[in-house]
């Protein structure tokens, strides 16, 4: 053999190394090179490379034990493929590593090629040492170092390796120790703001959607169901179901005892199940499914739906998994109650406001318009609602081809129940219509009716008036309504009349005013939410201001007068929203040759 070639071949052994000196200073450094870091990926990188400076291995490794399955994984690793160092999982007590796991010794092969514990992982391995990671007798993982020559290591190097596998287990304890407090603030954080985020969602599907997504930031789930209680069918339904990522069709529904789902909602508690295929509550949905946990959603005590999560692996949910998503759980609880309810909400008022659109135009259909008779008057009649229907109304009760009576009333409140208060008292009025009464006794008679079907709280005022044709003469009585107005000779006053509501008092008399008009003469009827409307300053629109408008505008047409009326007590308060209802009747005396229309 040429020399040269002598010296190429690698050597089967490695010198004997005593522990010298030198050996025990380069411990002491490993030890507080260690000890120095909080980070366990950086403690594992600088144990790598100064046991490189000791022991010229090839392969470094360091496995530790995963309590849940009893398997050994890779956390740190040098020279190995990567696959294979993500997806080789150890039992203990199988392979060089498994052995030195369950046994608590360091294993020394000089030669896999005999060692039948040798699991051939890498074909070019010819020799191995296993320490294992002992705290307080209790093993944490595997330190394992393999070489491409057989033989290779030595017992000095072995005790060398134990001596360092001591110091090193106490620093991957307090790294791991730490990177676990870590990650559950850094979980804590994530739920908060997965709270803070779902409590602003009202929408339930949108909010099962971003459910789905904040769960995935604190477990790496494959299968996801979200499943909403139905009180009314006694049944979980399916809301949500995600499948690697993936929205897919799940089972519709589940009865409240069924699987794994149903002892969550029965326990009101989590259940984690390791190996679906050993628990007979089991039910195969999903064939690639080995291990299940259920969390029920709870909310003042009744579960309001759960949360599924599955994986295909075994062992896989963790009680950190259990903790992390209980709580998520529960402000998922709290957050879809809200949605549900907020819908619900919004359904109500929708049907709320169907019902009111409804009422608004059977109201319209109620009040009369202005009769197109020929009562030598021309009249117009307006009203503005504060709300969907109107407490206000008018009528025009027609007593022959020579009389007519006019009224104007204001139910006490605003809105449905004020409506509904009104019509019934437009149908007493009519009923009364055929007596032909005039306005003290109409409002005598009303009074008495109305007070027959007292409602606690419920009164209304009103003006009601009768004109006769020919004679032009106007009657009116006042039971505390607005005064009306009356333009005549020039000037535009009050009627002096005032009178009880409806409705309060029994067996009420009233005073009636009479007089007779000549054409172009203006009796105008208002409600108060005319003369107070109020603008920013607070000041009141008025009769003042009101009496001034219908002097200056003698020459328009009743209806022009009426839109006139409403445009100026609109711009006086700038627009603002109605605080109450808006309800005006005018009426002028035509001329013999005038020919106005009825609005």
């Amino acid at each position: 053999m040429n020399p040269a070639d002598a010296q190429a071949q690698p050597p089967t052994t490695t010198p004997e190394l005593p522990v010298s000196a030198e050996v025990l200073q380069t411990l002491v450094e490993i030890g507080e090179e260690v000890n120095a870091s909080l980070d366990l990926d950086e403690v594992l990188a600088r144990t790598a490379a100064m046991i490189k400076r000791l022991i010229d291995y090839e392969i470094f490794g360091v496995l530790l034990l995963e309590e849940s399955s009893g398997y050994l994984k890779h956390r740190f690793t040098i020279g190995y493929p990567r696959d294979l160092a993500e997806n080789l999982r150890v039992p203990l007590g199988e392979g060089v590593t498994g052995t030195a796991a369950s046994t608590g010794q360091s294993v020394r092969v000089k030669d896999t090629t005999t060692d039948n514990r040798y699991i051939n992982a890498i074909d070019s391995v010819r020799s191995e040492l296993a320490v294992p990671l002992l705290i307080s007798g209790k093993c944490i993982g595997v330190l394992d170092i393999q070489s491409n020559h057989p033989n290779y290591f030595t017992r000095d190097q072995q005790n060398i390796l134990t001596l360092l596998a001591s110091r090193l287990a106490v620093a991957i304890e307090n790294a791991r120790l730490f990177e676990r407090v870590r990650a559950q603030a850094d979980t804590l954080l994530v739920l908060s703001e997965v709270s803070r985020e779902t409590g602003s969602i009202l929408d339930v599907e949108e909010l099962l959607r971003h459910a789905a997504e904040q769960t995935k930031r604190v477990i790496d789930y494959q299968i996801l169901s979200l499943m909403l209680y139905d009180e009314d069918q006694k049944v979980f339904r399916h809301r949500l179901d995600v499948k690697h990522g993936q929205r897919v069709q799940g089972k519709l529904r589940a009865a409240p005892t069924e699987g794994i789902v149903g002892a969550a909602a029965t326990l009101r508690e989590p259940v984690l199940v390791p190996d679906v295929s050993a628990d007979p509550r089991y039910l195969m949905i999903n064939p690639e499914t080995r291990s299940e946990l259920a969390i029920p959603m709870l909310h003042k005590g009744r579960v309001i739906g759960v949360l599924d999560l599955e994986s295909p692996q075994l062992n896989y949910f963790t009680a950190d998994h259990v903790q992390t998503l209980s709580i998520l759980a529960a402000n998922l609880a709290v957050s879809l109650e809200n949605a549900r309810l907020y819908e619900q909400v919004a359904r109500d008022e929708a049907r709320l406001e169907r019902d009111l659109q409804a009422a608004k135009r059977i109201q319209g259909a109620l009040l009369r318009p202005a009769p197109a008779g020929d009562y030598e008057l021309d009249i117009a009649a307006r009203y503005l609602s504060a709300r969907e229907v109107c407490g206000d109304l008018y009528e025009f009760l027609r007593y022959g081809p020579q009389q007519l009576g006019i009224a104007l009333g204001d139910v006490s409140g605003k809105g449905t129940a004020a409506a509904l208060y009104g019509a019934v008292t437009i149908g007493i009025m009519r009923s009364l219509a055929p007596q032909k009464l005039q306005p003290a006794e109409m409002l005598a008679q009303m009074n008495q009716l109305v007070g027959e079907r007292r409602i606690e709280g419920r009164f209304m005022t009103m003006c009601f008036a009768t004109w006769q044709k020919g004679r032009r003469k106007l009657r009116i009585a006042s039971a505390g309504q607005s005064q009306p107005l009356l333009f005549k000779d020039g000037r535009c006053e009050k009627i002096p009349l005032t009178g009880f509501p409806l409705g309060i008092f029994e067996d009420v008399s009233y005073e009636e005013w009479g007089c007779t008009l000549e054409p172009g003469d203006i009796l105008v009827l208002h409600s108060d939410g005319i003369s107070e409307t109020a603008n920013a300053d607070g000041q009141f629109f008025g009769t003042g201001r009101l009496r001034k408008l219908i002097e200056e505008q003698v020459h328009l047409s009743a209806a022009e007068l009426a839109d006139l009326i409403l445009r100026e007590v609109d711009w006086f308060s700038q627009s603002a929203p109605l605080s109450d209802d808006r309800t005006l009747v005018v009426m002028k005396v035509r001329g013999a040759n005038d020919d106005q229309p009825a609005v």
